[in-house]
């Protein structure tokens, strides 16, 4: 019988069958049959700690009994007000506030129109974007504005508002990048309104990785002209990177911070947008015009919040960071063998991601069919991993073992030696 659900990224004109999932307990998902998938790609990258962690499913299912849901315009409740303060801890002394959402698209939204709303109650015209080039920052309107004009949004391309994309200084590419960005600067740079990026690593362009002093380069090229700093740190926080967040392997404190994905360890929808005092300030007023307009219907919702609370807890109460650098040793270990196998261009790393880059014949980037070829050759040997068209990545949740790590790497080997 065919399904009423119409599923995100998926073309049901392939007629291909969803698969159904009847439970999941760390690294695993678990079909009806009790047959297990090994979820190599954190269940597109939320899960963080393990998937049902048991800290998470307690504090959840403690919060249920107590409060569900309320209004958050006007209201507030405690599980709230822990999650800001213990997120605001790790983010150090720059961010001040928290702007509760939903998730990682709504979050970025969130900073995009805090961005345009700081320089308009300022009484200043800063109107221009400025963002990578191949990057994704989410599927609402304003975040594919800042992203890549590519086949994720090109249907939408007429609706979408003008952005300024520069080049990643990617190894090899530092010096176009930075000149690029150079020459857009000494263009508009008193109209500059902001400048968002994805740190270290842009995850859906491609996992395209690259240094944190060239993050700090073009990061202080832009504040030295007045912009703002956005960074989306909704795949590359809460660890994925080696570090909490993957702004502190540069030494950037942004203006604006996107979370959501690990916030919760993947266990409820939530974004947040960290703010400093500045941008909270210019839309302080008695004048109710200049507030901030935005919320949706779940903001601020207790049960995330008691789940995105006690993963925070679980960073302070075990060793994560153990486990995090434990697969990066995996990782680096596996390189020079990934390295060898046909047609791989190259491997990157950086902290839990790992990410080949393979040589393909066609041009057709994320449409590339060794991108399915390979999630169903993987699926069939019982690992969840969906390719980038021609990058096949792991991305695991931290509770994975080392000899789940050695079967991904190997059907990886195998599938690409298969393919050649």
């Amino acid at each position: 019988m065919q399904s009423s659900i119409w599923h995100p990224f998926t073309q049901h004109g392939l007629g291909k069958q969803e698969i159904n999932v009847a439970k999941s307990q760390g690294a695993y998902l678990y079909r009806p049959d009790g047959s297990r998938i090994i979820d190599a790609i954190s269940s597109w990258w939320v899960i963080t700690h393990g998937h049902c962690h048991p800290k998470i499913v307690a504090a959840v299912q403690e919060q249920a009994q107590t409060l569900d849901q309320v209004i958050f315009a006007g209201f507030t409740h405690d599980p709230a007000q822990r999650v800001s303060k213990a997120l605001l801890a790790r983010a150090g002394d720059h961010h001040k506030y928290s702007f509760f959402s939903d998730s990682g698209s709504t979050a970025v939204e969130v900073a995009l129109k805090m961005a345009v709303g700081y320089w308009h109650h300022r009484g200043e015209k800063r109107q221009k974007i400025i963002a990578l080039e191949g990057a994704y920052h989410g599927d609402t309107f304003g975040t594919m504005a800042a992203g890549e004009r590519c086949v994720f949004n090109k249907v939408y391309e007429p609706y979408l508002f003008d952005v300024i994309h520069v080049p990643v200084p990617l190894p090899g590419a530092e010096d176009e990048a930075l000149s690029a960005l150079d020459d857009v600067l000494a263009q508009h740079g008193d109209d500059v309104a902001a400048f968002i990026f994805e740190p270290l690593v842009q995850g859906a362009g491609g996992m395209r990785m690259y240094a944190p002093e060239m993050l700090k380069a073009m990061c202080d090229a832009c504040q030295a002209r007045g912009a703002l700093l956005i960074a989306d740190e909704v795949m590359t926080g809460f660890g994925r990177t080696g570090s909490f967040f993957a702004c502190d392997q540069a030494g950037v404190a942004p203006d604006l911070m996107a979370v959501s994905k690990g916030l919760t360890g993947g266990f409820l929808p939530m974004g947040i947008t960290l703010a400093t005092q500045d941008i909270y300030d210019a839309f302080y007023h008695e004048d109710r015009a200049k507030m901030f307009y935005h919320s949706s219907s779940f903001t601020g919702n207790p049960m995330a919040c008691a789940a995105a609370y006690a993963s925070l807890k679980i960073w302070d109460e075990e060793d994560v960071f153990g486990r995090i650098n434990a697969i990066a040793d995996h990782h680096r270990a596996a390189t020079e063998m990934l390295q060898n196998l046909p047609n791989v261009e190259k491997v990157t790393q950086c902290g839990t991601i790992l990410a080949l880059h393979c040589k393909v014949d066609d041009a057709s980037g994320y449409l590339a069919n060794i991108g399915q070829e390979f999630y169903d050759y993987a699926m069939a040997r019982g690992i969840l991993m969906r390719a980038l068209g021609s990058v096949i990545y792991i991305l695991p949740p931290y509770s994975i073992s080392a000899e789940d790590l050695s079967d991904i790497y190997q059907c990886i080997s195998d599938f690409l030696n298969k393919r050649k």
